[in-house]
């Protein structure tokens, strides 16, 4: 199904199937079933829920907005939308107070959103403010037509100028919190160019052909060049650099609290008026302090 309706992810799909909103021959399947040739599949999407999510004035850097669409600018440090551990203060509160009717969009629990970022990394996230911007979102995403540039540092130095990481990732078989290449995993490629070359560090753009969970996190660290500052796939990485570089590489940890990691560019048609829409953030404050450190202490 997630094959044939481009508008819908898998995961959408699954919900529809868990809540009788799909029919096998009329008969409500389990998500493990196989259609033969010659059966009907029927599916009827319901009416967007109402939210229960509490709408929050938390500030928002809106780096474009229509009727049909925003773009955030999402600082590090806040959450996407409530879990565990987390069931205010996050994106999708702040985003229910600015735009009131999202709830239900996309889904109850994650309205309006096409994509996602992790909490330590910055930049640019696309949301839908209607279900027919968010069914043509999705199924560009899906359609790899959208453009999703970040900018990273990576620790050490890679071996090209440009190459492809072309690697399964899916959960990791020892911790299922946390990614890993995995064979039996969903494809994963990222394109990575570097753009300069620190004393142990490389400054890279990585373009993300797919969007797995923690994608350029996981295939940098499975290469040893672990993005600088990141504590789940690369603690401690600083520590493995020898040499003149150690005391550089241990300072140059200490400027980052959280990992180099910024969604620096957006790319893409306007779901409805099909208009080519650009979007670009700077680095932030804090990655762009690093940066300049890192820059002018490699050049002497």
């Amino acid at each position: 199904m997630a094959e044939r309706l481009p508008g819908y992810s898998r995961t959408r799909i699954a919900q529809l199937i868990e809540t009788g909103h799909v029919r096998l021959n009329g008969k409500v399947p389990r998500k493990r079933d196989r259609p033969a040739a010659g059966d009907v599949i029927e599916m009827d999407v319901p009416p967007a829920e109402p939210s229960h999510l509490e709408a929050e004035a938390i500030p928002l850097a809106i780096a474009f907005e229509d009727e049909d669409l925003l773009v955030v600018d999402k600082p590090a440090g806040l959450v996407v939308h409530p879990a565990p551990g987390h069931a205010r203060g996050t994106l999708v509160n702040a985003l229910l107070h600015h735009v009131p009717d999202l709830g239900g969009i996309g889904g109850v629990r994650r309205p309006g959103l096409v994509h996602r970022l992790d909490r330590d990394t910055s930049g640019l996230m696309i949301v839908a403010k209607t279900e027919a911007a968010h069914r043509g979102l999705s199924a560009a995403l899906k359609r790899r037509e959208i453009r999703r540039l970040y900018l990273c540092a990576a620790w050490g130095h890679v071996d090209a100028e440009a190459f492809t990481v072309d690697r399964p990732i899916g959960r990791s078989p020892s911790n299922r919190k946390r990614m890993a290449i995995v064979q039996e995993g969903r494809r994963a490629v990222t394109h990575l160019r570097r753009l300069e070359r620190w004393r142990a560090a490389d400054y890279l753009e990585a373009r993300l052909e797919t969007g797995r969970t923690h994608q350029i996190r996981v295939h940098l660290a499975s290469l040893g060049h672990a993005v600088v500052g990141d504590r789940e796939y690369g603690a401690g990485a600083e520590r493995g650099t020898s040499g003149p570089q150690r005391l550089w590489a241990r300072q140059f940890a200490a400027m980052l609290s959280r990992q180099f990691l910024h969604s620096a560019e957006l790319a893409f048609r306007h779901p409805r008026t099909g208009e080519p829409i650009v979007i670009r953030s700077p680095l932030p404050a804090d990655l762009a302090a690093a940066a300049e450190w890192a820059r002018g202490t490699s050049s002497r």
